[in-house]
């Protein structure tokens, strides 16, 4: 709850208080935009109001991160190691907290809050390490010249982060900019900004000033202004199609660079000869993982029609036993983030329905139980008969909700699976090693599964094409991500 003597400071719903405003240059510094109110998804009530982030703030948090990179990154790399180190011990000390307030900001299962902050951690501890290993080249060349090139930071990396998981959208961005000597400004998404402002706190203490900032508002002003800040040098964006284009577009105007991750339509291919248990299993999964509010979510089955009606009735039985509630009692479906949100998911069903899909939904859609009625709830839904014309077969729905398609012929399921503008992940399943072979190189995405499907690790490269976006996170790709190739060329025996 909002403390109600004044608006000086947040009040966590887990427990604590931290004072409103900006985090910059190891500070907090009050803000001079707009209140909002930032609600718990399962109830509708209000947790807390955040004042929001004015231009100004924005400015002088862009300002802080400017004046400490270069130190920063002239810091030798075994020193931004033990510091990245010592910000992974301290979210692991505070993991429970971090949970609870991640979990009642984003209505997400306990459980999987727990998860997003230990993946949070491990971020931090990998690229800490990763930074050791992470070298220029040695160029062959002529005899009279000595070739090298060196990674240099870009300098102050603004990230734009999603509400969907703040915690771990947070550290794949951060952590990597950091080792490699960027400075960082970071605008959370005003559904879900706790958990950032929260971390932000805890780690106040433990890296230098300026390195981390964070400013807390809405797109329209606060995250606008960032994107448009000729002050940053590069910008990470997860969000919207729209909103990606609109970020990509001011930071174009000052010539900065952006990673985008806009979204997926991500779809999965299931042969005859497919183990259509784990084919289902993997279709289920991808509605309890953050109640499908998952970008890389398998979200398209497209099944071959000789075993369509036996994978049908598989993940029929599998959603049929998914129980709703709230996050913090860790149901496995928790609600959508916003009634807006519910109402989007909604409204895609019912369009879907009224276009000819049949819809397996086994309670109401929206549940009017006593203890659900209040929150923005959605049950696990299953759409039949659907074909690749559909709104639902096209749109990121970002909801409990799966798709299911049939194919009788390869080159149709391959056709089906590319015939919309993202492609941020795929899967195929199938023990056919040839027909492996075959579609993991003609589908078009970012990331391929065989046999299966899961949120892959911070080792392994993630992200998009088409309007999936463009830019890799994870793994070593990042840190190429953030940093710029110099090249130096020294001229051997020559005389001036």
């Amino acid at each position: 709850m909002t403390d109600s003597r004044n608006h000086d400071v947040v009040t966590l719903p887990g427990g604590g208080n931290l004072p409103q405003g900006s985090l910059i240059h190891g500070a907090w510094v009050p803000n001079t935009g707009d209140r909002r109110d930032v609600f718990d998804p399962a109830t509708g009530q209000r947790l807390a109001t955040v004042r929001e982030a004015a231009a100004e703030e924005v400015a002088a948090a862009v300002d802080s991160a400017r004046r400490a990179q270069s130190g920063w990154a002239e810091r030798s790399v075994h020193v931004r190691e033990a510091l990245l180190i010592d910000a992974a011990r301290v979210i692991n000390e505070n993991a429970d907290l971090l949970a609870r307030v991640e979990t009642l900001d984003t209505g997400k299962p306990l459980s999987q809050s727990q998860t997003d902050v230990a993946i949070a951690e491990q971020y931090f501890r990998f690229y800490a390490h990763a930074s050791r290993h992470f070298f220029g080249e040695t160029i062959p060349s002529a005899s009279s010249m000595q070739v090298r090139t060196e990674r240099e930071p870009h300098g102050v990396v603004a990230h734009i982060t999603p509400w969907n998981a703040p915690l771990s959208q947070w550290s794949r961005g951060v952590a990597p900019s950091l080792a490699v000597g960027n400075t960082v400004v970071v605008k959370p998404s005003e559904l879900a900004p706790l958990s950032t402002l929260l971390v932000a706190d805890l780690l106040k203490d433990v890296l230098p000033a300026g390195i981390m900032n964070v400013v807390p508002g809405d797109g329209s002003v606060t995250g606008a202004a960032l994107a448009s800040s000729p002050g940053i040098d590069h910008l990470t964006f997860t969000g919207s199609v729209a909103t990606g284009i609109r970020v990509a577009q001011m930071a174009a105007a000052n010539v900065v660079a952006a990673n985008l991750e806009l979204g997926g339509k991500s779809a999965a291919i299931v042969f005859p000869d497919a183990d259509l248990q784990s084919a289902a299993a993997a279709a289920a999964n991808a509605l309890v993982r953050n109640t499908g509010q998952s970008c890389s979510a398998l979200t398209r089955f497209i099944v071959h029609s000789s075993v369509a009606d036996e994978f049908e009735r598989l993940l029929v039985d599998a959603t049929s036993s998914m129980v709703m509630g709230p996050g913090i009692d860790d149901f496995q479906l928790g609600p959508l983030v916003s009634e807006a949100q519910r109402d989007r998911v909604v409204g895609l069903v019912q369009r879907a329905a009224a276009s000819g899909a049949a819809v397996v939904t086994h309670s109401e859609l929206v549940p009017t139980a006593p203890e659900l009625r209040d929150g923005w709830f959605v049950s696990p839904t299953v759409l039949t008969h659907v074909t690749p014309e559909m709104e639902v077969a096209t749109t990121e729905v970002f909801g409990p909700v799966q798709t299911v398609l049939r194919f009788d012929e390869e080159a149709q399921a391959v056709a089906i699976a590319n015939g919309t503008s993202y492609g941020l992940t795929a899967a195929v399943f199938t023990r056919d090693v040839d027909v492996v072979a075959r579609l993991s190189r003609s589908l078009r995405a970012g990331q391929v599964q065989i046999n299966g499907f899961v949120g892959a690790g911070m080792e392994i490269p993630f992200g998009g094409i088409k309007h999936s976006g463009f830019g890799r996170e994870k793994g070593f790709e990042a840190l190429y991500g953030y940093t710029q190739v110099k090249t130096i060329v020294t001229h051997v025996g020559t005389r001036a």
